[in-house]
């Protein structure tokens, strides 16, 4: 199957390691996703998300999410769900 966009990296933390993604597709924790973009790729399984420091579960097309990230990405890097 096919991968699918589900959003784009917004802002980085590098000091944390967490990227800010606006999401233009739905999200669960558990979900594998793929972030591509300046040259790099890598993937792995979202582990927590949080929306304004709480912590969730899932979030909806339109939200703006922290994911800790594995490793550094870029603004504009794009992120797909491995289906």
């Amino acid at each position: 199957m096919a991968d699918v966009k589900i959003g784009k990296v917004a802002h980085y933390f590098d000091k944390i390691g967490v990227a800010v993604v606006e999401l233009n597709n739905a999200l669960s924790v558990g979900d594998t996703i793929k972030v591509t973009g300046h040259e790099k790729e890598f993937t792995q399984q979202v582990a927590s998300m949080q929306v304004e420091h709480q912590n969730i579960e899932k979030a909806k097309k339109g939200d703006s999410i922290g994911v800790k990230v594995d490793q550094e990405v870029k603004k504009g890097d794009e992120v797909y769900k491995v289906t």
